[in-house]
């Protein structure tokens, strides 16, 4: 609306006031018979006897349409027409070339310098109405294209300053996310975790974390939320605050026991609770996918749910890498779905890896995935380092196959490292009592 607004208004501008036509030629009785012929039509004149006097002219005030004769002395019309495009002016001159020139060489030589018509003299009244006419043509589209250009400029002047802020927002916005994950790594005494949260923009869907339950139990846990940008983002961290180890009355892992302590619920059932959450609270049109993992050091015992999300990996002592889990359903897809428990034998020096889909499915040259296949290969071949160095030893090998670190995906990944028993750690913490879980063998 305000492009056609700027195009009336020029167009008004260019009824009310006339069109400034220059003459420039050596023989004032052709540069006389001319003016009297534009004048008549309505035309403003100026009239010069030489280029040079035109070029000053034309730098002092905007012509519109200049009439200049091929041969004068001095400089000639064709290096007039040279130099006034030279000039750099923002609004276009229509330059008309008289001359008694024919040969095509010639015509081709003037339009080469920027000249956009010719008049054979002696010239006829019909035939310069024509030419005048089709330069307006032309001025007028010029004059529409550069108010839409102006309306163009300012509007991405607007949309630069709109993103500049958007994007200043999006810093912040990562800065906090990153907060989530504060400590790289923790130390639990018996356990060690290190984290990795790598974001494919300023801000993603990843999460992962681990609290501490009591003396013998930890839970690591790893979520990647459909889709990219804010919106995951704040899914993050609103899961992020249904996850914190510090008050047990929040998080969503804990129950309320029959003494008033606050229960770990099986991994299975925290899943659950997380499906019925989105599906009957949060009610977004979006999903996650999840591990949520226990370890316990005094039965030796690894219970998870696998969500979605891809396989748990974990690297025994002797360096073998099992693969856990079956698949299973998002959280948040479907009502009342069931998530099957997993449970391992664990021991001191095994070591428990999750991962996004960023790793997994991360797409190489070649047209394949790096798949389950390049992680379980990156594993093995980093298997000797400590698990911070580790995670970044997959990525390192990511980047390697996928041939860039612009990942397409956000990455992120935790290793719970099993230390060597510690003596004098194996009383619980009072008031957090363990549920019964049936054991697989691993």
């Amino acid at each position: 609306m305000f492009a056609s607004a700027m195009t009336v208004e020029s167009g008004m501008r260019a009824a009310e006031v006339p069109r400034h036509v220059l003459i420039v030629d050596d023989s004032r009785a052709q540069r006389h018979m001319l003016s009297m012929q534009l004048r008549r039509w309505g035309y403003q004149v100026s009239e010069c006897e030489s280029a040079l006097g035109a070029l000053n002219l034309c730098r002092q005030s905007e012509i519109d349409i200049i009439i200049s004769d091929w041969m004068m002395p001095g400089m000639s019309g064709l290096e007039f027409c040279r130099e006034f495009r030279a000039l750099g002016r923002e609004r276009y001159g229509y330059f008309v070339l008289l001359t008694s020139k024919s040969e095509k060489t010639e015509i081709a030589d003037g339009l080469e310098a920027g000249a956009d018509d010719f008049l054979t003299k002696p010239v006829a009244s019909n035939e310069l109405r024509a030419r005048l006419r089709a330069g307006e043509r032309m001025l007028a589209m010029q004059a529409e294209l550069l108010a839409k250009n102006k309306v163009i400029v300012a509007t991405l002047v607007e949309l630069q300053k709109l993103y500049d802020s958007l994007d200043r927002d999006l810093i912040e916005a990562r800065k906090l996310q990153q907060t989530l994950i504060r400590d790289r790594e923790r130390d639990y005494g018996w356990a060690r975790v290190s984290l990795l949260l790598r974001n494919s923009g300023r801000v993603g869907g990843d999460l992962v974390g681990s609290f501490r339950v009591d003396d013998d139990r930890v839970v690591v846990y790893s979520i990647d939320v459909s889709g990219h940008g804010v919106a995951s983002a704040m899914m993050t961290a609103r899961l992020a605050g249904f996850l914190t180890g510090s008050t047990p009355e929040q998080n969503l892992a804990f129950q309320t026991g029959a003494e008033g302590d606050h229960v770990l619920l099986p991994p299975a059932a925290v899943v659950e609770r997380f499906n019925r959450l989105m599906l009957e609270e949060i009610q977004a049109e979006q999903y996650f996918t999840m591990v949520f993992a226990v370890i316990d050091r005094r039965s030796g015992q690894l219970d998870l749910v696998q969500a979605g999300h891809p396989h748990p990996m974990l690297i025994r002592k002797n360096g073998r890498v099992q693969k856990l889990g079956e698949g299973g359903l998002p959280v948040g897809l479907i009502s009342g779905a069931r998530f099957e428990p997993i449970s391992v034998q664990i021991a001191p020096g095994d070591r428990l890896v999750l991962c996004s889909d960023g790793f997994t499915e991360c797409p190489l040259p070649g047209g394949m995935d790096f798949g389950e296949d390049g992680l379980i290969e990156s594993l093995h071949a980093s298997a000797g380092l400590s698990g911070a160095d580790l995670l970044e030893a997959m990525v390192w090998d990511l980047t390697r196959a996928a041939e860039t670190d612009a990942f397409p995906d956000d990455v992120s990944g935790i290793v719970l490292d099993l230390l060597p028993e510690v003596a004098g750690q194996h009383s619980p913490v009072p008031g957090i009592s363990q549920p019964g879980q049936r054991v697989v063998d691993g």
